[in-house]
Formats: C-alpha cells, sequence, structure tokens
C-alpha cells in the first residue's frame, strides 16, 4: 500500500470529530493489526507516481519500483478551491485531510493568543455537507462563522426549498449565521494573512479564516499518464467489476 499521506488509512468522514478531543489515531480504520501482517507492506509518505502497464511496475516518489499482478487505484479526489484572488492566503484552508483540519485548528488558537481581547471570525464557502460540518468545526472552535453558499439554499443537491429552509434554521439556531445566493468575490488580506472576504454583490465581512467547501476533484492524474480511459468531467472509466481499460 502506498500512502502519500504520512499516516496509516484513516475516516475522513469522522474528521470534524478531531475538533472534539480525538486523535489521529483514533481515526485509523480497521483492525490495525493488518499492517504487521507479514503479507501487507505500508509505505507511509510515498506517492505513486508512474505507472507502467507493460512491465506491470508502478514507480513511487522515493524512487522506488513495485511490480504487480493487479493494482488497485484508490487515489480518491482533492478539495476544489475557487479560481477567487487571496484564496492563497494564510488562513485560507480546504477541509480534506488531517493535516487540513490540524493546521485549522492551531491557527485558530494561534490568532487566540494574538488578539485574546476580540473572538475570531471565520467564513465557510460552500454550504454543502462538507461546509456545515466545517462550520461546525469552526462553531466548536468558539470562532464566529458565515456560511456563504451561492445557491439559494443550503445542500442544494440533496435537499429541496423547504428541506433548505428547515435546515438553515437549525443552523442558525447554533450561531452560525448562513448567507444563500451569495457569490464569493475575493479574500482580502493584510500582511500575507486573511483579513476580509468580499462578495460579488459589493457587501464584505470581517474574516481572520476562511475555509473553502466547494467540493472534490478526482485525482485521476496517474490514471492519465497511465492511458486508461478517464470519463469527460473526469475520473476513471471501469466496468461493473471495476476494472479499468
Amino acid at each position: 500500500v502506498l500512502a502519500e499521506e504520512p499516516r496509516a488509512p484513516y475516516d475522513r468522514v469522522a474528521l470534524t470529530t478531531y475538533f472534539s478531543g480525538r486523535e489521529p489515531d483514533d481515526l485509523a480504520l480497521g483492525n490495525q493489526d493488518l499492517w504487521s501482517d507479514p503479507l501487507v507492506s505500508l509505505r507511509r509518505g510515498v506517492a505513486a507516481t508512474a505507472i507502467d502497464r507493460d512491465a506491470r511496475l508502478v514507480t513511487a516518489s522515493d524512487g522506488r519500483t513495485y511490480g504487480y499482478d493487479a493494482l488497485v487505484l484508490a487515489t480518491g479526489s482533492y478539495a476544489a478551491k475557487p479560481p477567487v484572488p487571496g484564496n492563497d492566503l494564510r488562513g485560507a484552508f480546504v477541509y480534506r485531510t488531517i493535516d487540513d483540519v490540524a493546521d485549522l485548528r492551531h491557527y485558530v488558537e494561534d490568532l487566540r493568543q494574538r488578539s485574546p481581547e476580540r473572538s475570531p471570525r471565520g467564513v465557510v464557502v460552500g454550504g454543502g455537507l462538507l461546509g456545515l460540518e466545517a462550520a461546525g468545526a469552526l462553531n466548536a472552535l468558539a470562532v464566529e462563522t458565515t456560511v456563504v453558499e451561492f445557491a439559494d439554499r443550503l445542500m442544494p443537491l440533496q435537499v429541496d426549498q423547504g428541506g433548505g429552509e428547515a435546515l438553515r434554521r437549525l443552523i442558525t439556531r447554533l450561531g452560525v449565521e448562513v448567507r444563500t445566493s451569495t457569490a464569493t468575490a475575493k479574500v482580502a488580506g493584510e500582511r500575507g494573512r486573511v483579513a476580509a472576504m468580499h462578495f460579488a454583490d459589493g457587501e464584505q465581512v470581517r474574516a481572520d479564516v476562511v475555509v473553502f467547501a466547494t467540493g472534490v476533484r478526482p485525482r485521476d492524474e496517474l490514471a492519465r499518464s497511465a492511458g486508461l480511459k478517464i470519463g469527460e468531467r473526469g475520473g476513471v472509466i471501469v466496468d461493473e467489476r471495476c476494472r479499468t481499460s
């Protein structure tokens, strides 16, 4: 198993519980005895960089090659950032890995030490499930939080208008502000750090931290370079048994 991250596979769905005192090891998936099985080798912090389908070899970032009889691509996806100015400022985060959420927590703690006289303010861009989880995480860190959604309701892919309104009431009761039908124009900064969020309608809010939760994109670059068939919108095309081309 070539694991690009510096830890064994873990449960991304439970990432938010990391803010309630859990440690990274608490999120580990499956029976950890698997990694001591003599037939299993886990390479942490090692990414696959190329596949030679003719020679049946995988080249890794550590310079080694690994032969295979069967190869499973479980490369998943990466967090997408909208192309708005300021999305690379310090204090702008995505919400995808343990390292992402750990960095977010440490950044908020640092903000509190720098300015103990005021509460940090956060903006979450994206009102889908992941965005609401990120808002819940910021709320748990006592950050005044606003959720910004481009559609006219929260979780627009999962709920109808009535459901969106009910969800909005629930989220608002938790102390989270909700702005729907709102587009992000730019993230403004001071001294290289996030300072404010500007919207397309001309309004702006103070922001010390911004979390982008605007969906994911398939990590199919390895498959592309190996000449496998890719879908029109990305992702590897497979048959009913999950076999690639």
